[in-house]
Formats: C-alpha cells, structure tokens, sequence
C-alpha cells in the first residue's frame, strides 16, 4: 500500500497515521481503486501526506484536498 511505505521514515504518531490512511482508504474508496499499483494510489497517498505536513488532520478535508488535485 502506497501511503505505508511513504509514511515509513515520516515522523507522524500513530493517531496521526490512523487519521492519513483513513483519508487515503476513503479517497481510493470514492475513485473506486482496487489496484495499489495504479499510479492514482501514490499521487493521493503523497498529496495527503503533503497536506498533514502542513497540519491539516482532518480526514475528510484531507480525501477532497487530494481527490481534488487529481482533476486539476
């Protein structure tokens, strides 16, 4: 899973990372993406991460944040 091994070496605690991959598991949910290895799954793993680097915890700001950079 993308947003795993992106988050390996990043220094979130384990709340912090309950709240990405909920975010993560809910915008691949939304895109209907069952393959991990779409490239899709790493733009919206490393968009999240991104976004929880500059604070934002909320999980569903975080879904339409990284959803939304998909179609720009």
């Amino acid at each position: 899973m993308a947003i795993y091994r992106l988050l390996k070496n990043r220094a979130f605690g384990p709340d912090e990372i309950k709240v990405l991959t909920t975010a993560y598991e809910e915008a691949l949910r939304t895109l209907r993406l069952k393959d991990r290895a779409d490239p899709a799954t790493e733009m919206i793993a490393k968009k999240i991460i991104e976004l929880a680097q500059r604070g934002e915890r909320d999980p569903a700001r975080l879904r339409e944040h990284a959803l939304r950079c998909l179609s720009d």
